[in-house]
């Protein structure tokens, strides 16, 4: 190892204490006790920059009827949207309404969401989930629900419609800022450089432009050096290409920073590689596989934005608005990033879905 990337695990060493004070999210999250949980309310909604406000969530105990929900979700192919489903299944259940999930295969089949959702409305929904694919591509079919009574809830991506009628998501520009702020506390302005390569996801998704800016934003009066931005699909073969060219044209890497997907891929490279001592990995949101990472030391941290409880509460608007009852307009989960002094007491519930759920495309 060369005296910099030796330099740079001592830092490491001295630094995992920075996130051992951050916010843990209390008690088990099961399928009828996961709340009240803590959020943050945007006012003015829909606009990321509105001020916030900490509230408690709590759901409805039981729907009025069995409304009929759809959900479109971008793919399924990861752990993280699998547990959305979890949430999304868990709390249809629990409220009592049925379900119907489509997902269109990937981030680049935005026209299969879009016929989908088209299929939904048609179909009679009563409402809409949407884990958009594309933060602009859906407009047109949104005004054509809101148009047709259907109330539509953003999940997850984000959407820039004005049409919907409510969102449950963090911002992903926090959540990228978050990952860029704990490099930039371990390698302050006037420390050594370190190289970091950057995958933040499908190019053209909210998301992916939102955890970007963040990011970069963070990172940038620090001493760490974006050597590399690599956008693509979050399939796992994808993200592998990414980082086995980002390693070729950078051998001096010291980070790799980037999508859930990403950081699991880069984790087996670089020990298929005998790298794994000299290139630290991160992701900039949670799945099984990077909390898996976490505990076994293969993955530095990543923040945590309690994915199953943005499903959750995205069927729970969606009830509230049908049943004309009381809801907040845009709401997401606190956030907080979990590193290994903090991995065996996160309430990893709120995040993942349990070992034995399997993707549920039907809650009858």
């Amino acid at each position: 190892m060369n005296s910099r990337k030796t330099f740079q695990s001592s830092r490491l060493k001295a630094s995992l204490a920075l996130t051992a004070g951050s916010m843990l999210l209390a008690g088990a999250v099961h399928a009828d006790n996961w709340f009240p949980y803590p959020v943050d309310v945007w006012e003015p909604a829909f606009d990321m920059a509105s001020p916030r406000t900490q509230k408690e969530y709590s759901p409805l105990a039981k729907a009025d009827k069995a409304w009929d929900i759809c959900v479109s979700f971008p793919h399924m192919k990861d752990a993280y949207w699998t547990a959305v489903n979890y949430g999304v299944v868990s709390e249809s259940e629990r409220l009592g309404i049925k379900m119907q999930l489509v997902e269109a295969g990937g981030y680049t089949n935005l026209n299969n969401q879009i016929s989908q959702i088209e299929d939904c409305i048609s179909s009679g929904a009563d409402a809409l989930v949407l884990g958009a694919i594309s933060y602009d591509g859906l407009n047109n079919v949104i005004k054509e629900a809101k148009d047709k009574g259907i109330p539509v809830i953003d999940i997850i991506n984000g959407v820039s419609s004005k049409d919907i009628s409510a969102k449950s998501l963090v911002s992903f520009g926090e959540m990228g800022y978050k990952a860029g702020e704990y490099l930039a506390n371990l390698h302050p302005k006037g420390s050594p450089a370190v190289q970091v390569g950057w995958f933040p996801g499908p190019p053209g998704a909210g998301w992916v432009e939102a955890g970007n800016k963040g990011f970069q934003d963070a990172i940038a009066d620090s001493a760490v050096e974006l050597v590399e931005t690599k956008y693509g699909d979050t399939g796992k073969e994808v993200q592998l290409k990414l980082v086995e060219d980002t390693l070729e044209a950078h051998p001096d890497l010291d980070y790799i920073v980037g999508t859930a997907v990403t950081a699991e891929a880069a984790v087996v490279l670089l020990r298929s590689r005998d790298l794994a001592d000299d290139v630290s990995v991160m992701s900039y949101y949670y799945t099984p596989g990077v909390h898996q990472g976490i505990k076994r030391g293969q993955i530095l941290a990543a923040p945590t934005d309690s994915t199953v409880i943005q499903g959750r509460i995205a069927i729970d608007q969606a009830v509230r608005i049908l049943e004309k009852k009381e809801f907040y307009k845009h709401v997401g989960p606190i956030l907080s990033i979990i590193d290994k002094n903090n991995v065996s007491t996160f309430d990893d519930t709120a995040a993942l879905a349990p070992l034995s759920f399997k993707p549920t495309f039907q809650v009858k």
